[in-house]
């Protein structure tokens, strides 16, 4: 059996897999965020914390099955950045998420370098990304400063503090999906790249050593044995690989904290036109790159909206509202920044037209489609056809969601009846992506005439092209 650490944004998880693709067992214990503004903050230390109760959890649940668990994978939200003590293992700030814009200003004096960064790293110049975020921490906090005065501070991806934490200091690495989203990374060369670290006032000593995604990562604590740790990688990039081996003619959509489309390529095709080019697995015999897009706002958007709507329980009630509203407004959604094909990453969310709270949680939810279907145009464009979109993450569970997808991109919808995509990736990949791993069962939603739907997302179109050129 195969043992995998998630960690996201709304939780962690543990969860264990046989080698065929099976769930055996797991658990969850919820992970708060911290938002004030822009800044967007967790709590390093809990994170760690909540994984080694949860890995003790499970280890009881298994029994004497545990000691058929041979390796363990961990997949990690990606972005989000720890400053730590290299010597003590403690975080010397909280951990800046992914989704936090403090660096929005720095990143800004640097648009010269914007052609640059896109051709080494594949992305935009962004302050989601872990560069500017390293660059705020080194600037402004003693801690972080004295630290790498006395040679003692680690600064990198959540992935690489974790895999410190749960092997006790034995791996100072991180693999290339995470070194990925730092703007940092050369994917062509598998490395930190000079140029970059000079842009962004970088010492490489600070960093992890960057690894393979499959890679003797050292051992965790499993009772009183120890567990090898055999793969590290993004939770979209495990996402990917979560119904085995990804097909180049499918658009593959994780939707949590935010959406992530991917579509697998076999290079990077010349014009992007707004949209991500990522390596998601690399080792000694393969490369894996996809065409991706970002949606910063989906389930942190329906958060945002109930929070200022001073509703409750949308996640059970989102279905129905879904069902019943037939004529909602639009939302022009920019929470926690505007992603692709747009990039703003100031834009102010709001409603265009009026509405009950329910309907615009609807709203809320629309855009999400409207959104995706804005990107995967554009990976038509660039790929060719695409045949079908396969959803999952905790937004996927809604029917009328996923439904709306269909419709608008015209294509069929598959929902696989395991929606956490992310750690079966992550146990697929760690079994050396074998032939015999199961597919688990799904719903077909086939594409519909939604004339509405279609008029709605038209006017969408407008109202952002409007929102755009006013916000420059």
């Amino acid at each position: 059996m195969i043992l995998v650490i998630d960690q996201g944004g709304h939780s962690s998880r543990v969860l264990v897999f046989t080698d065929g693709g099976r769930l055996v067992t797991g658990a969850a214990e919820a992970v708060r965020e911290h938002r004030q503004g822009s800044r967007v903050e967790l709590d390093a230390d809990a994170i760690a914390a909540s994984i080694h109760r949860l890995l003790h959890r499970v280890r009881r649940r298994l029994g004497a099955r545990a000691s058929a668990v041979r390796a363990a994978a961990l997949a990690t939200q990606r972005s989000t950045i720890v400053c730590w003590d290299r010597v003590t293992g403690a975080p010397l700030a909280p951990a800046l998420s992914w989704q936090d814009l403090r660096a929005a200003s720095f990143i800004r004096t640097l648009d010269r370098y914007a052609t640059k960064v896109a051709r080494l790293t594949g992305l935009r110049l962004s302050p989601h990304y872990g560069a500017g975020k390293m660059r705020w921490c080194l600037q402004h906090l003693p801690a972080v400063r004295a630290a790498a005065r006395a040679g003692r501070l680690g600064i990198g991806p959540l992935s690489s503090f974790l895999t410190f934490r749960l092997t006790g200091g034995e791996s100072m690495v991180v693999d290339p999906a995470n070194a990925g989203r730092t703007l940092l990374f050369n994917p062509a060369h598998g490395d930190w790249e000079d140029a970059l670290l000079g842009i962004f006032g970088i010492d490489r000593a600070l960093l992890p050593h960057c690894v393979p995604t499959r890679y003797d990562f050292g051992t965790l604590r499993w009772g009183r044995a120890r567990l090898p740790l055999a793969l590290v990688s993004g939770d979209q990039s495990c996402a990917l690989y979560g119904h085995g081996a990804p097909d180049v003619d499918t658009v593959y959509m994780n939707a949590g904290t935010g959406a992530f489309l991917q579509r697998p390529i076999a290079g990077c095709p010349p014009n992007r036109r707004g949209l991500l080019v990522s390596q998601v697995y690399a080792d000694a015999q393969r490369r894996q790159w996809v065409i991706e897009a970002t949606i910063n706002g989906a389930a942190s958007a329906l958060d945002w909206a109930e929070a200022r709507l001073r509703l409750r329980g949308t996640a059970s009630r989102l279905a129905g509202w879904m069902d019943r509203e037939r004529a909602p407004p639009l939302f022009l959604n920019g929470v926690s920044g505007l992603g692709s094909p747009f990039w703003r990453a100031r834009f102010r969310s709001r409603f265009v037209g009026a509405g009950s709270g329910p309907a615009r949680m609807v709203a809320v939810a629309e855009s999400i489609v409207f959104l995706a279907r804005t990107n995967v145009a554009i990976m038509e464009a660039l790929g060719g056809t695409v045949r079908q979109l396969v959803v999952s993450g905790g937004l996927a569970q809604a029917d009328g969601l996923c439904q709306r997808l269909a419709d608008l991109c015209g294509m069929p919808v598959w929902r696989p009846d395991e929606t956490e995509a992310t750690a079966r990736g992550a146990a697929f990949l760690a079994a050396g992506q074998p032939g015999s791993w199961a597919s688990p069962p799904g719903e077909e939603f086939r594409p519909g005439r939604n004339p509405a739907l279609r008029r709605r997302y038209r006017r969408w179109r407008a109202g952002m092209a409007r929102a755009l050129a006013i916000s420059g």
